[in-house]
């Protein structure tokens, strides 16, 4: 065997042996790109948006105030929290609203209750010492969610 016969053997193995070994893997786990442009959708309603809006019910009477929403360990909403009854901020009461409860209605919220009804619920209680939750700071160490 010649030694140009040697040397283009050489090389087509090495070029068969190339792409291998510049093939790359993933060390790191795959992240997902952010979401760069979003139109919000006419069954979308932005958090910063509902917190504070008032909700009315069927008759289209004003029934209370979204005062704030809580979130599940998933980041889903879980409840809507109503403030209800309440003028200039006295004498009401907070009850939770499942979200699929709330829709949307020509860009205002609505409720299938009553103001009495809701006046009637548990009140619910925004504060939890064992979560953190609440209107203080939340402690250094972290608090209870997903345990």
């Amino acid at each position: 065997m010649s030694n140009a016969t040697r040397t283009t053997i050489f090389a087509a193995i090495i070029a068969a042996a190339a792409p291998g070994a510049y093939a790359q893997t993933r060390t790191t786990p795959e992240t997902h790109a952010a979401v760069t442009s979003h139109i919000i959708q006419s069954d979308e309603v932005r958090a910063s948006k509902m917190i504070g809006s008032a909700v009315y019910d069927l008759q289209n009477r004003n029934i209370g105030k979204v005062s704030d929403l809580v979130l599940n360990k998933d980041g889903a909403v879980d409840v809507v929290v109503l403030d209800v009854g309440s003028f200039l901020g006295m004498g009401g009461k907070y009850v939770g609203i499942p979200i699929s409860d709330i829709k949307t209605d020509h860009n205002r919220l609505t409720l299938d209750r009553t103001k009495e009804q809701l006046q009637q619920m548990a009140a619910y209680r925004l504060e939890n010492p064992n979560t953190g939750a609440g209107s203080s700071t939340s402690p250094a160490t972290g608090g209870q969610l997903g345990r």
